[in-house]
C-alpha cells in the first residue's frame, strides 16, 4: 500500500531531526568543570569558588558538574602558569586567580610564564579598592606610622596585592613597609597577625574580612592606615586615601595604572585555545548566574559581594593597560620592582 507523500516527508525529518540532535548534543553533557583557585582553600577566593560551583552549572547547556581545586603558590603564579599552559584548553577547566596577576607581565615578574592578553577572560566578580590594615596591638595605627616605622606585613608571594601595594608605598611615598612572604593564602596571615608574628596585611580585603571575620570591624580590632583608592571609604572615615598625597602628574598616572586590578576583582579566566563558542557560552553563564535570585541570596549568606565586570569589558581594560605609555609603565615596573 503507498504511503501519502506527506506522511514520507515526515517520517524523514522527524529521523533527520532525531540524528541531529544525537550529534549536536551539549558539549557539557555529562562532563564535570573544575574551577582552578589560585589561593588555599581558607579564604574570599575559595568562598567564591564554591558558590559558583553551586550555581553556574544551571546556566550551562548539558548542566556540568563542578569540582573546585586549591592550587596556591608564588602569589598565584602558580595556579596561572598551570592555566595557560597545562590546563585542558576545551572548556572543562576554567581558574579564579589573584586579581594582579592579569598585570604581573606587565611589571616583569619573576617566574611569569604566560601572557595576559592570549588568555579568555570570562569576567571580574567584584571591585575592591585596596588596603592596608594593622593589628589593634600593633604599634603602627596611622598614616604617619608608616611613614616613621618600619611595619611588617604579610605576603602569599610577589604576583599579589600583599606584596604590590608595600613596594608600591614605599617606592612613592617612603612608607617603611617590610614584606614577609611564604604565607599560603590571606588567611594565614591573619592569623599570623592575632598572633603578633606580623602588624598586617595590605590587597582589596574588605569582603573577606566581612565573610569571616566579622567581629574585627565591629569590636575595632584593626587598624586602617591607609586605603589605596580615590575616595575615602564611609566604614572607615578617618583613614586617608593614597591620592590625598599625590603631589605630580606622573605619580598620578603611576597610581592609576598600578589600581587598575581593583576594577577586576576575583577574575575568572579560561586558558588560552579554548574554542570561541565555548568561551561565549562560558561568559554567558557568568553573567546569567550573577543574575540569579539564587546565587543572589546565597551571596548575600555568606557575606560576600558581587560586582561583575563582563569578560568583554574586562578584555578591553587589559588591552588599553597594556597600550600604556611607554614611561608610565617603566615608571611603574621600577616602582614595582622597589628600584
Amino acid at each position: 500500500m503507498l504511503r501519502p507523500a506527506g506522511l514520507l516527508v515526515g517520517i524523514l525529518l522527524a529521523s533527520l531531526s532525531g540524528g541531529a540532535s544525537a550529534q549536536d548534543a551539549p558539549f557539557y553533557k555529562g562532563k564535570t568543570i573544575r574551577i582552578v583557585i589560585s589561593t588555599g582553600v581558607a579564604g574570599g577566593y575559595a568562598e567564591y569558588a564554591r558558590v559558583l560551583a553551586e550555581h553556574l552549572g544551571r546556566h550551562i547547556a548539558g548542566h556540568p558538574a563542578f569540582i573546585v581545586q586549591s592550587m596556591p603558590g608564588a602569589g598565584g603564579l602558580t595556579a596561572t602558569n598551570y592555566l595557560y599552559a597545562q590546563a585542558p584548553q576545551d572548556g572543562t577547566t576554567i581558574g579564579i586567580v589573584h586579581s594582579t596577576i592579569p598585570m604581573t607581565p606587565l611589571w616583569g615578574g619573576k617566574g611569569v610564564r604566560f601572557e595576559t592578553l592570549k588568555f579568555n577572560w570570562l569576567g571580574a566578580l567584584d571591585r575592591a579598592d585596596g588596603m592596608c590594615i594593622t593589628w589593634r596591638s600593633s604599634p603602627v595605627k596611622t598614616w604617619s606610622d608608616l611613614l616613621n616605622k618600619e611595619t611588617t606585613v604579610g605576603s602569599s608571594g610577589v604576583g599579589s596585592q600583599m606584596d604590590a601595594y608595600p613596594a608600591m608605598l614605599n617606592k612613592l611615598f617612603g612608607t617603611k613597609m617590610k614584606v614577609i612572604g611564604g604565607y599560603k593564602s590571606g588567611t594565614d596571615i591573619y592569623l599570623a597577625m592575632e598572633r603578633g608574628e606580623v602588624d598586617g596585611r595590605c590587597g582589596g580585603q574588605l569582603t573577606v574580612i566581612r565573610a569571616t571575620r566579622p567581629d574585627w570591624l565591629t569590636e575595632r580590632k584593626i587598624n586602617v592606615p591607609i586605603l589605596i583608592a580615590e575616595k575615602r571609604s564611609a566604614l572607615f572615615p578617618e583613614s586617608p586615601t593614597v591620592m590625598e598625597f599625590v603631589r605630580d602628574d606622573a605619580t598620578r598616572r603611576q597610581l592609576e595604572l598600578l589600581m587598575v586590578p581593583q576594577s577586576m576583582d576575583r577574575p575568572v579566566l579560561a586558558p588560552p585555545g579554548v574554542p570561541a563558542e565555548r568561551v561565549k557560552a562560558l561568559r554567558a553563564a557568568l553573567e546569567a548566574t550573577v543574575r540569579d535570585d539564587a546565587f543572589r541570596a546565597e551571596v548575600e549568606r555568606r557575606n560576600l559581594h558581587v560586582d561583575l565586570t563582563r569578560g568583554e569589558d574586562m578584555t578591553r581594560m587589559l588591552e588599553r593597560t597594556f597600550a600604556a605609555p611607554p614611561e608610565v609603565i617603566a615608571a611603574a615596573r621600577k616602582t614595582m620592582s622597589g628600584r
